[in-house]
């Protein structure tokens, strides 16, 4: 058998091969261990940042409301810019067009809001900035859309903020659009009386919305009214957006009662008789309504056209169309008035019902001439006057025709209430 020596040269080779071998090994842990360090290395370097960065990041906490990206926004109270551990230095709003918003920084710098009420369906940018005590500035951002005219709801009001009207006025509401969730829109509306008479609401239908009390009220008292309806949802997806007080006198207590059987009319004020006045009530084929009316509109002189409240000719005209009715004033939506009669004979006055629903006094064309009975009672009328008609052959008119509530009870006007 033969024996292999292994020769110097073959042993050298392996020697060789083996410690390359090694040699690789150690390279590969080498390139591994340097790589190890130096991620280590940047983590560390990245946490000193991070930690340098915090300790020196501003304390002031800013928030913007509405939040960024809001819808349905109120234009009266939702825009506001707060800050927390520190004073706002600059605060700035536009419109996305990039109309300026001006608004007013509080004295100690804590909170920003805006001087004007917003525009309805208008995107607003707001940019803040603040500092904290070390002076460290922080920054924040926010846009928001305020609601839309399609998303709201207002209700146009009367009497109006300032006047002076008479003791049946009552405040009368009408929404541009129906109310679902009448509790929740009658909760926003307070009205109070300087006489401290029990003010209550009464809905004649999903849009209309009358308070007042249960006797007319007190002469010389105050009512205030006060709008808080931004913010409150109507109907589903419709909110208010009214934040408003209004205050209104009321005159001294004048009420007037046409009698259409001795077709005159008394005039009281304060509980006084001040004049009697002769009248021509509605014919006995147009009667006149019965009931407590108050008058809502004065026009010293106006139109009146018969084919607009269904007194037509059988052409389709008119049966009457007079273009200067004077001192007329209204007492319903359906067209009733008490006005001037310059057409009519005087002799009718206080002995024949001739008019088309009207009550009628004696007066001149041109209503210049003060000394006529008409020109008198129009001088000394007032819009929410009361004016009681009686002993007319027609019907009590109905509440809602006009601001005549008065001629519900107390229990039938209660039983409207939402509150």
């Amino acid at each position: 058998m033969e024996k292999r020596v292994m020769t110097d040269s073959k042993r050298r080779k392996g020697l060789m091969a083996a410690s390359a071998l090694l040699g690789g090994v150690l390279v590969l842990t080498a390139c591994n261990d340097n790589g190890a360090s130096a991620e280590g290395s940047k983590k560390s370097q990245a946490a000193e940042v991070d930690k340098a960065a915090a300790q020196d990041a501003s304390e002031a906490q800013i928030t913007i409301a509405p939040k960024n990206g809001a819808t349905n926004a109120s234009i009266n109270n939702d825009a506001k810019v707060t800050v927390t551990k520190g004073t706002l230095s600059q605060v700035t709003m536009t419109t996305s067009a990039g109309a300026a918003v001006k608004g007013t920084l509080a004295a100690d710098g804590k909170s920003w809001k805006p001087d004007v009420q917003l525009e309805r369906s208008t995107t607003y940018k707001i940019s803040a900035a603040a500092k904290d005590s070390k002076g460290r500035e922080a920054h924040e951002n926010s846009s928001f859309t305020t609601v839309s005219p399609a998303n709201s709801f207002i209700g146009n009001f009367t009497p109006e903020d300032g006047s002076t009207v008479g003791v049946g006025m009552p405040v009368s509401i009408n929404f541009n659009k129906p109310i679902t969730d009448k509790k929740a829109v009658q909760d926003g509306i307070t009205v109070t009386s300087s006489s401290g008479q029990e003010v209550v609401g009464h809905w004649f239908n999903s849009q209309r919305l009358d308070l007042r009390p249960e006797q007319y009220w007190q002469g010389g008292s105050t009512v205030t009214l006060k709008l808080a309806l931004d913010g409150v949802e109507g109907a589903d997806g419709v909110f208010g957006v009214q934040q408003k007080t209004v205050t209104f006198k009321v005159g001294r207590n004048q009420v007037s009662t046409v009698d259409a059987n001795t077709k005159t009319m008394t005039v009281t004020r304060d509980g006084k008789t001040v004049k009697t006045i002769p009248i021509s009530s509605g014919s006995p084929d147009n009667p006149t309504y019965n009931g407590q009316m108050v008058i809502s509109e004065k026009f010293k002189e106006t139109r009146m056209n018969g084919a607009t409240v269904g007194f037509t000719d059988s052409d389709g005209k008119g049966e009457y169309d007079i273009k200067d009715v004077p001192h007329a004033m209204r007492l319903s939506t359906s067209g009733t008035f008490i006005h001037g009669n310059y057409w009519g004979a005087r002799s009718i006055f206080g002995s024949a019902n001739t008019s088309h629903g009207c009550v009628g006094l004696a007066d001149v064309k041109g209503a210049n001439d003060a000394n006529q009975p008409a020109a008198w009672f129009y001088n000394n009328s007032m819009v929410g006057d009361v004016v009681i008609v009686k002993n007319s052959p027609d019907r009590t008119i109905t509440p809602d025709n006009g601001l005549n509530g008065w001629n519900m009870s107390w229990a039938e006007w209660t039983a409207g209430s939402q509150a």
